[in-house]
């Protein structure tokens, strides 16, 4: 990533926390009343300069075409046996193994340090941005300044971000106006929102400098820390197919994601785990709709984990399918 400029050094930042009262002009944030307050907190919670902010804002641009996106409605939800072809696919998982081979040590490293395997490891940065291939070119800056400023549903969590993000730019000494994501600012190989960057990302490479966008390896450990700090087990399962029967077996299905009923809840209200799990773990009880018929499945604690990261069974199914797919074939003679 690029150094800052050296007027950035003095305490560069952006504006954030913004509802809709004063809308965006020409693709220019500059001089409105809102933008102006939010620096205000910045200068006087986080011991930004307000001149620098103001200059740096001046080049922020509003996308519409980001809050086209983000306003369009949500396309069909895809069922399973849809959604599971678009990330096990054998050019992913051809790929995942080269990039797993490519940074065997590192991954090795993480596993030791954090406890989370390899393989769980590279799923995420395969299925999030294919190892790198589709990281998003939105300008970060931009994204987080259109969605917070100029999308109400969502305003407050992108202004905290917007605001997270220049604490990243100050912290990490680099230029926010080089910094590329998705259109919602996911940053980087692991796709983490500025927050995420803060609070869990690490330099794994010791170099002084954590950067996600282009090194692996901080990737890698990033990744990793933040599924030890989200309470990932070592050696514990993840998820069982279950087989269901009885008249009370649809009471055992989890409203939302977070784990209410334990295994042995569910055995008596009729599912039968097809792997050896113990009585005692929670559960995400959940039924999919697959190629040959309804599949019924029991997330364990591990799995409520993966959905820490994307709030979907269906990713954390498909990322932990693939991670057991990328460990056979680098497994195969």
């Amino acid at each position: 990533m690029h150094r800052l400029r050296a007027w950035a050094r003095r305490g560069i930042a952006l504006v954030g926390l913004i509802g809709i009262a004063t809308p965006a002009l020409a693709g220019d944030y500059q001089g409105s009343p809102v933008v102006d307050e939010f620096i205000g907190e910045l200068v006087r919670d986080q011991g930004f300069a307000a001149p620098q902010l103001q200059a740096l804002f001046a080049q922020v641009e509003r996308k519409q075409p980001i809050l086209d996106a983000i306003a369009r409605p949500a396309e069909r939800v895809k069922p399973w046996k849809e959604y599971r072809p678009i990330f096990l696919t054998d050019a992913r998982i051809s790929r995942g193994v080269e990039f797993w081979n490519q940074h065997a040590e590192a991954l090795a490293r993480a596993e030791r340090e954090y406890g989370v395997p390899a393989q769980v490891i590279v799923a995420i940065i395969g299925v999030e941005t294919f190892f790198g291939r589709n990281t998003g070119n939105w300008r970060v800056i931009d994204a987080l300044a259109t969605l917070g400023f100029d999308y109400p549903p969502r305003a407050d969590f992108f202004r905290k971000e917007l605001r997270e993000f220049l604490l990243l730019s100050r912290e990490q000494q680099v230029d926010p106006l080089s910094v590329t994501g998705s259109y919602a600012g996911a940053m980087g190989l692991p796709q983490f929102m500025p927050s995420s960057f803060r609070a869990y990302a690490v330099d794994f490479d010791h170099d002084g400098h954590i950067d996600i966008w282009k090194n692996p390896v901080d990737a890698i450990g990033s990744v990793a820390s933040y599924f030890q700090r989200h309470g990932w087990v070592a050696g514990d399962p993840v998820v069982t197919r279950a087989r269901v029967a009885g008249t009370r077996f649809a009471d055992g299905l989890t409203l939302g994601l977070e784990p209410v009923k334990s295994v042995g809840d569910l055995r008596q209200l009729g599912w039968t785990p097809l792997d050896a799990v113990n009585d005692n773990y929670a559960v995400t009880a959940f039924r999919l709709e697959g190629a040959q018929g309804d599949e019924f499945w029991m997330g364990l604690p591990n799995f409520y984990v993966i959905t820490r990261y994307n709030r979907s069974v269906m990713y954390s199914l498909a990322v932990h399918q693939l991670s057991a797919a990328l460990l056979a074939q680098r497994q195969e003679p």
